[in-house]
């Protein structure tokens, strides 16, 4: 191993991530403290900007089996709309930790929530399919400025004793939005069209971007840099070196591809005999995001007070669980199953945005880009791929290959929290 290896690696266990020691550290910077003002503006403008973000992103995801059948497309197809928005996006967030370390996060956050809005209403009026997936692309591409200078911006503005809770905050906020954006969508496609649902998302996002640029305090402890390409590559291997942030960042990507997998292929199977449910009896299924928002919010608190690694592996387990549950054929136990899968997701997300931000050393912008393209890549590949399993042998092959993605995060946590009590 490198000594800039063993340097990160003396210098990130879990264990010397203690509120005194940060405090001893970083007492020259001017933190957002629990229970201020600013730190609930802060956390409120987060939560909007959460909600915002993946309302916008995963609109579409109860509106795949209509694409499918409108533009005479296969459920593999179909799910570009949601995989290409994330794999741009997953791209475009190195571009974004790098400009936003020089020109700031709070405008490119604002910018990125305001472009991508302006994306989902026009795909609410193009007519052809090619089109649509063009603009749900760039799309993506827009919403790469908000999750790693998000994670950076707390990271750098939060009082470490309450970056748990902020963090789980803004992930519960991902949670909503996520909920919410399916939810209306699917409503609004049952009773009017696809079309006005889309032109609806896109407009909320309009006004939740402006909510957040009006809340959210300027940086304190920002400081612009004068970046080359070589600083960059140094700062990102730099965190890929350390052991425990490289299985990080593996975890976000293989929950994140098992978690948009099930919900991408729940729709198809639950549209179908014997459920026959329609759009807005599918998009009510969504609610259970409801359980991620309470299990984020709460794993930030017992991370903070038991220990992150500690909570992250429960997380992990608990959404294996609810994996194999969603086996069984009684529409109750699919629907339980999914809400375990949800609850442990974000369980295991909002710990695991916490620790990149606490093991990172320096260029936490970079650190938190790199577990976000593990995270959106996830999504992208693992959410196409999931369409291939679906094809070849229904739910049994998906929840297959999900549960053996839930079972290696599983391990991964494990491995981690080993890497880091022994360091």
């Amino acid at each position: 191993m490198s000594s800039a290896a063993q340097r990160q690696m003396k210098a990130s266990p879990e264990a010397d991530l203690s509120p005194a020691k940060h405090a001893a550290s970083d007492g020259e910077k001017q933190f957002l403290v629990r229970g201020t003002p600013s730190y609930r503006r802060a956390s409120l403008a987060f939560f909007m900007s959460g909600f915002s973000t993946f309302a916008l992103l995963y609109c579409v995801q109860p509106l795949m089996p209509i694409f499918s059948a409108d533009f005479e497309v296969s459920p593999a197809a179909s799910s570009l709309t949601l995989s290409l928005s994330t794999g741009l996006l997953a791209v475009a967030i190195f571009l974004a930790a790098a400009v936003s370390e020089r020109f700031g996060r709070r405008s490119l956050m604002f910018v990125s929530l305001l472009g991508a809005s302006l994306c989902t209403i026009a795909c609410a009026v193009v007519p052809d399919w090619n089109a649509l997936l063009v603009i749900r692309a760039l799309e993506g591409f827009l919403l790469g400025g908000v999750p790693a200078v998000a994670m950076a911006y707390l990271s750098e503005e939060i009082d470490p004793r309450g970056l748990g809770a902020s963090m789980g905050l803004y992930i519960a906020g991902n949670a909503f939005g996520g909920m919410a954006g399916r939810v209306f969508t699917g409503m609004l496609a049952e009773y009017f069209s696809w079309r006005l649902a889309l032109g609806g998302i896109g407009l909320m996002g309009i006004v939740a971007a402006i909510g957040f640029l009006v809340l959210l305090p300027p940086s304190r402890n920002f400081i612009p840099r004068k970046s080359t390409v070589r600083y960059h590559v140094d700062a990102w291997l730099g965190h890929l070196v350390n052991p425990a942030l490289a299985l990080l960042f593996a975890i976000g990507f293989l929950m994140m591809g098992a978690f948009v997998t099930i919900y991408n292929y729940a729709g198809f199977r639950l549209v179908a005999a014997p459920y026959n449910l329609n759009q807005t009896e599918l998009g009510l299924i969504f609610t259970v995001y409801l359980f991620g928002i309470a299990a984020s919010w709460a794993a930030g608190l017992l991370g903070d007070r038991f220990g992150h690694f500690l909570v992250m592996p429960v997380g992990a387990l608990v959404a294996l669980v609810g994996v194999a549950i969603t086996l069984f054929s009684p529409l109750f136990l699919i629907i339980f199953g999914i809400v375990l899968l949800t609850s442990g997701f974000f369980m295991a997300h909002s710990v695991a945005s916490a620790l990149v931000g606490k093991l990172a050393h320096g260029t936490k912008g970079h650190a938190s880009s790199l577990y976000l393209l593990g995270y959106y890549l996830g999504s992208s590949v693992a959410g196409s791929l999931g369409g291939h399993f679906w094809s070849a042998d229904g739910w049994w092959a998906v929840a297959a290959f999900t549960g053996v993605m839930m079972l290696l995060s599983l391990l991964a946590s494990l491995q981690a929290r080993r890497i880091t009590m022994r360091g």
